[in-house]
């Protein structure tokens, strides 16, 4: 076979490769790499989406990093909620699971009610929870003020604000206990006779048989946990605005982050800066800082999980 008949060949494999690849390239590049490299350009402009973008070098990333109030609070309080809320909400998740595994009645109905939550809207849900956790006049403080209990002030306090966002994701924990339910019952069950056949408790039943088994569920349920909570913006948006009282229309600023800047995220300064501000170079530095947060915890997560989902995978 010659050489030209071969680079020919060679040449139509490669069009065909890229022609079944080409969906995939066409979205990565106009949904992910475009808007990256976007941000990425616009962080070192001066830009207010009326004038044409100026370069400005690194000061936009000095103001946020230096001097914009904001953004220190609002990647601790970033960071506290996807630590907290998302070890809570897997822990809660994989309990609820397993619970309803083990009943033996009504198991459609307790699976309904524990899901029916996560379909709740968010804005309808935080406005709800905003209600139930009113310090004043709200019917859990009214609870814990008959029995003798400490009442916090959930919202209106900054050391429980973010306490309170976690009830709100605890409560809407549908998703995570179907996905847990799903895996459980994939577990072998010739695995849990030979385990109790060797004496062994239930919690080392569930340590070495149900946590291998599934270990890979919840190594995806903890990296999109983190993904979505790097992402929250609806629920303390609406619970400052609700907690605070403000009402807000033509004419009227509000700051994220009520209580003391306590329910303030990074994705909310994305907002502020870019769309209320029109400081769009700080806003993709918020942008691309959120970016590398997201990055830098699914790496972390994935290479020290390597060990318990090959352990899973035996």
């Amino acid at each position: 076979m010659s050489t030209s008949t071969l680079r020919a060949r060679h040449r139509r494999s490669t069009l065909r490769t890229l022609a079944f690849l080409s969906p995939w390239l066409i979205g990565f590049t106009v949904f992910f790499a475009y808007p990256l490299l976007s941000t990425v350009y616009f962080s070192f402009m001066r830009y207010d989406g009326f004038q044409p973008p100026v370069w400005s070098g690194t000061k936009n990333w000095t103001y946020v990093f230096e001097h914009y109030p904001f953004f220190w609070p609002a990647l601790r309080n970033t960071l506290w909620l996807v630590v907290i809320m998302v070890t809570l909400r897997v822990a809660f998740g994989l309990g609820v699971g397993l619970l309803i595994t083990r009943v033996k009645t009504a198991t459609g109905v307790f699976r309904t009610l524990f899901y029916l939550p996560y379909l709740a809207p968010p804005v309808a849900a935080t406005m709800a929870f905003a209600f139930l956790l009113n310090p004043g006049t709200g019917p859990v403080n009214s609870l814990l003020d008959q029995a003798g209990l400490p009442t916090p002030g959930w919202f209106n306090d900054p050391t429980w604000s973010k306490p309170a966002l976690t009830l709100l994701a605890l409560w809407g924990i549908g998703d995570l206990m179907v996905i847990f339910m799903a895996a459980l019952l994939d577990v072998p069950k010739e695995q849990y006779e030979a385990a109790e056949l060797d004496g062994t408790t239930p919690w080392q039943r569930f340590r070495y048989v149900t946590l291998p088994n599934i270990s890979p569920i919840v190594m995806f349920a903890v990296v999109t946990g983190v993904i979505q909570t790097t992402q929250y913006y609806t629920q303390p948006l609406i619970a400052g605005k609700v907690a605070s009282g403000v009402i807000q229309g033509a004419g009227t600023q509000f700051e994220p982050g009520y209580p003391d800047r306590s329910t303030l995220t990074l994705p909310q300064l994305v907002y502020n800066l870019g769309f209320q501000r029109f400081d769009y170079g700080s806003a993709c530095v918020v942008a691309l800082v959120l970016f590398a947060l997201s990055m830098a915890f699914t790496a972390l997560l994935m290479r020290r999980g390597g060990g318990l989902i090959q352990a899973g995978d035996r």
